[in-house]
């Protein structure tokens, strides 16, 4: 059974910086796409980042081009997403999905893509 675990959330002030990671377990991806979505209570689920490989190839919402940085540990079989200079409207409970398709590039933002997901971690930004 495939499990997806989501660590390194919390509280931090505006312009600071969080890193999330993302395990997965019970399969190994030798290929695949793996995703950070986000949601703010009472909101639609939002894409994020992704990244596929091999080989590599990454992807952002616009409001986190030049902040955020997901990439991948190929020895651990986890991702990881930097984010920096996070702000007010980075609040939300951010979610890990994984699958094992090298899906295309207007595919990856589309969370019925993903088979397995993880139950989240919270991120707030506030002074």
């Amino acid at each position: 059974q495939v499990r997806v675990d989501e660590s390194g959330g919390g509280s931090v002030k505006p312009g600071n910086s969080l890193r999330l990671s993302c395990a997965v377990s019970g399969r190994t991806f030798s290929r695949g796409t793996m995703a950070w979505f986000r949601r703010v209570p009472g909101n639609e689920r939002e894409f994020v980042a992704a990244i596929k490989w091999p080989p590599k190839y990454t992807t952002y919402t616009t409001s986190v081009k030049g902040r955020f940085t997901i990439s991948r540990d190929n020895t651990k079989d986890t991702v990881n997403l930097q984010m920096n200079n996070l702000q007010p409207e980075d609040t939300a409970i951010y979610y890990c999905a994984a699958d094992q398709r090298y899906w295309i590039l207007s595919a990856m933002s589309d969370p019925d893509n993903y088979d397995y997901w993880g139950m989240g971690t919270q991120v707030t930004v506030s002074l």
